[in-house]
């Protein structure tokens, strides 16, 4: 594909610094913005080159100029959004979380496979440079034993009076929105846990501000992972095997240092050498998907996303964390 066109659905922050970040390729573009509010689209398309300004997200889908459609609006509306775009044809990349709970990730799935159209999550740590060197070095051995990883991620957003974060009605808490990360590393470490002990503070409308879980595994490893929408804490992780451990740097989730340290005192560092917010990578791999006549991604796969829906979804559940549109 000598030019790959986005549709980006939804105007928020997150599609800004997407289509920011695509201006750093060469072939990848924003073809057309769709908004339910046409000023909101406009605006938005404004400041992407020649990009199209569609006023609802059927006029996006149907456009026929249009690659792939990148569905950047709040959690509740994912799956809605996403079957949308499957059932009019057009491959999608869908924001993290990829849905709100596993039986809407179950529905997208099956949409997809049925339309046999490609769909993908954003869960754009996974696909950065410095997680495919942590691939790496696990698979090397050279860590020996993984028996613990240790990952926080906190951000002082609380206070801020941002409806996503703190409304129930819009799956507001610090654990889908900030959670995930840790959680989706210690996924992509570790696989699947055979038990989940979790504990949570909530906020006066009835979302988690704060949430503690320690993941067990069945070769006996451990998750020890916070996340917190108080304060902003450290955002590092630590994965430690018995022959020495990895060291990943603030942000862990974003373009960072890292270094291995072993046993012996070897030390081996890995610095950050990254242009852009980081968002490109998933944009890459998603143009090979369809390129290759794929429907999903090996890094990221569909049973990938649903794995990390279910731990989500058994930590909610232990927590007491529901939200009022879920039956």
């Amino acid at each position: 594909m000598s030019s790959f066109k986005w549709g980006i659905l939804g105007t928020g922050g997150i599609a800004h610094a997407f289509a920011t970040d695509l201006a750093l390729l060469n072939n990848h573009h924003v073809g057309a913005v769709g908004s339910r509010d046409l000023t909101k689209s406009q605006k938005f398309a404004s400041k992407f080159g020649h990009a199209t300004a569609h006023g609802s997200y059927e006029e996006l889908v149907n456009d026929p100029t249009i690659d792939a459609i990148y569905v950047a609006t709040p959690h509740p509306m994912h799956r809605d959004n996403v079957i949308l775009a499957l059932n009019a044809g057009k491959p999608v990349l869908c924001e993290k979380p990829f849905a709100v709970n596993a039986k809407q990730a179950r529905e997208m799935f099956d949409v997809a496979k049925n339309n046999g159209v490609p769909l993908m999550e954003a869960m754009w740590a996974r696909f950065l440079p410095h997680y495919a060197e942590i691939r790496k070095i696990l698979a090397s051995g050279v860590l020996g034993p993984i028996t613990t990883i240790y990952a926080d991620h906190g951000q002082r957003l609380a206070d801020q009076n941002i409806p996503r974060l703190i409304d129930p009605a819009l799956a507001g808490g610090a654990l889908l929105d900030l959670g995930i990360y840790p959680i989706s590393l210690a996924h992509m470490v570790l696989g699947v846990p055979v038990q989940i002990s979790s504990s949570a503070k909530f906020t006066d409308k009835g979302v988690d501000a704060q949430t503690s879980m320690i993941l067990d595994f069945e070769n006996g490893a451990q998750a020890i992972l916070n996340t917190t929408m108080i304060v902003q804490t450290p955002c590092t992780a630590v994965i430690t095997g018995l022959n020495g451990y990895l060291e990943i740097d603030r942000t862990f989730y974003n373009p960072t240092s890292m270094r291995v340290t072993l046993f012996d005192g070897t030390v081996t560092q890995y610095p950050r050498n990254y242009e852009g917010h980081g968002l490109r990578e998933q944009a890459l791999e998603f143009a090979r998907v369809i390129r290759d006549g794929e429907l999903e991604s090996p890094i990221l796969t569909w049973s990938d996303s649903l794995e990390i829906m279910v731990i989500m979804d058994k930590v909610r559940a232990q927590i007491g964390l529901t939200y009022p549109f879920e039956n």
